[in-house]
């Protein structure tokens, strides 16, 4: 089904993407501030080029001017952008809606916030191919599924009947690929599309967009912040910073011999790129030793079942899983989307009551409190969520946000909340102007950075951190996984870390559990499990780590 024939021209000879000099700015509080400062490059047909940069490094900023998506107090000030031959830089919405679906397409970074959540996922599917006159009904119901089928969406016939909130973040990101695809477009933009996947999904999704460059001829822009996905799946690479490029060229050139500062950090601070930080022995003599003797959160055959409407019997999210984490250190646990990472976590934070098992933190049974018992045992127990657009109250300013838990709790006066709060942002390198701002005016990264402040701010013994690092920045991702690591050797705080991004639990991780659909499957020190993985699907998950193709020098 080719349909690039209709309404505007894209001519294939041309370069996909062509942008000369680009300059864009934004209007804040009657004030213009210049985000991209005279950007230049070149896509061709079927080629693959990522963006990559810091959190206001102006990628996103760009890539959104090239496909007529700039927010409405964004405004493109110099330069030129053409698409197919044809120059769109100063095209109307109108002109946009007849090019969107059918020669560009956008695959956006939040998957929860991206569907509308009173239309089924069929409906949304089929969306733009009713709007483009791509078939009849029957045709379309067909494409569908097979769409569906094809992003390695289970049950797709059942799936299309169903809403948004019924789908995991996993899924739904599938979906928004799917919808992206659909009509074979020339262009396709990718901003994140695929930081919020397990590994193995990650794979599946990227090998697709691989088949389809191959078949159709598709261009593929990667917006990321992960330098292994740009090293194994891009040709060309853009490193932008404060809206200017530092350095492009050939990705494997650049990312084996980065010629400027910025590029070589960015490059130094990619856990997938880098060696294990600790060696396996080192870790069995951490723990020989006394201060790591004793566990801390012990989780003891724990089942965890769920009432799941139309379904006969219930779903067990949890089946028999036991580990302890060691006082002072830091236990991963990874699988992918529907293994019980998350219910885990959940139940360690006393959210959700095991159906049968234990869990408990210290000496104290978590699933046997109430009220305020249980209350008083969570102020030791912080979580940060994996979502930072939906874990932040939209109508608090930032330094009320960070300062919630010790107002809940009563602590200190209001000067010394204050101080706190404003110590808490400085520790997760945000600026002090950042405390009045409200979070939507933060990017993914920056918000994130706030949720670790806010659970930083009641000095917890046991932090739970639940895809904590997956939005951010490769470099501030460093930076907070150097926080973490200097909080846990100061304070001995241990930590719970769930994460699909099996390269960070590498760098992170003394321990590690591996689940699959609620089983655990093995268990123990991570770099012996990285090392000799006893089973196939842990072997399946090593495999699919991104960033094979790069030896940096």
């Amino acid at each position: 089904m080719t349909t690039r024939s209709i309404g505007p021209r894209w001519d294939d000879a041309a370069p996909a993407v062509q942008v000369e000099n680009l300059s864009i700015a934004y209007r804040l509080r009657g004030d213009e501030s210049t985000a991209v400062r005279d950007v230049s490059f070149r896509l061709a047909r079927g080629e693959t080029l990522a963006l990559v940069g810091e959190s206001g490094s102006g990628k996103t900023t760009t890539a959104q001017a090239v496909i007529g998506l700039l927010a409405s107090n964004g405004r493109v000030v110099e330069g030129s952008i053409a698409l197919g031959g044809q120059d769109v830089t100063s095209w109307n919405q109108r002109q946009w809606r007849a090019f969107h679906g059918r020669h560009v397409a956008l695959v956006p970074q939040d998957p929860h916030n991206s569907l509308n959540p009173v239309k089924r996922i069929g409906d949304s599917l089929s969306e733009a191919m009713r709007i483009h006159r791509a078939g009849d009904g029957p045709t379309i119901r067909r494409r569908v599924l097979e769409l569906l089928e094809r992003v390695d969406i289970p049950d797709p016939e059942v799936r299309a009947r169903q809403y948004p909130h019924q789908l995991s973040g996993g899924m739904k990101q599938r979906v928004l690929i799917a919808s992206a695809i659909a009509l074979r477009p020339a262009l396709i933009v990718a901003d994140e599309a695929t930081s919020a996947l397990d590994v193995t999904v990650q794979k599946t999704i990227l090998d697709l967009i691989d088949e389809l460059r191959r078949e159709d001829g598709t261009s593929v822009m990667l917006v990321t912040h992960d330098l292994a996905v740009a090293a194994d799946r891009t040709s060309e690479v853009l490193v932008m910073k404060a809206g200017q490029v530092q350095e492009q060229g050939r990705t494997a050139s650049v990312l084996a011999a980065p010629t400027a500062a910025y590029t070589r950090q960015l490059v130094d601070d990619a856990p997938a790129l880098a060696e294990a930080v600790r060696s396996s022995d080192e870790v069995h003599r951490q723990l020989a030793e006394p201060a790591h003797a004793d566990a801390l959160i012990s989780v003891r055959n724990v089942v965890k079942e769920f009432a799941v409407p139309g379904r006969r019997g219930p779903l067990r999210a949890v089946d028999d899983v036991s580990f302890d984490v060691r006082r002072g250190m830091t236990h991963a646990l990874v699988g992918e989307s529907g293994s019980g990472k998350s219910t885990i976590a959940r139940m360690v934070m006393g959210f959700e009551r095991a159906t049968s098992g234990h869990v408990t933190v210290g000496e104290t049974d978590i699933s046997s409190l109430r009220g305020a018992a249980l209350r008083e045992a969570r102020r030791r127990l912080q979580m940060v969520y994996q979502n930072p657009f939906s874990s932040l109250d939209p109508r608090q300013s930032i330094r009320s946000i960070v300062e919630e838990p010790l107002r809940n709790y009563g602590i200190g006066s209001r000067a010394e909340r204050a101080q706190r709060a404003r110590e808490a942002l400085e520790c997760v390198a945000l600026p002090a102007a950042v405390a009045n701002r409200r979070a939507r005016e933060l990017s993914g990264g920056q918000r994130q950075r706030v949720a670790i402040a806010r659970a930083l701010v009641l000095d917890p013994t046991v932090m739970v951190l639940d895809e904590a690092v997956s939005a951010l920045d490769v470099t501030v991702q460093a930076g907070i996984l150097d926080l973490l690591a200097g909080i846990q050797q100061q304070f001995g705080t241990t930590y719970l870390f769930i994460s699909h991004d099996l390269a960070v639990v590498r760098q992170v991780a003394q321990t590690v559990t591996v689940l699959r659909r609620g089983v655990l499957i093995e268990s123990g020190v991570t770099e012996d499990i990285f090392a000799d993985p006893a089973d196939p699907y842990t072997i399946a998950l090593l495999e699919a780590i991104p960033g094979h193709a790069v030896t940096v020098a």
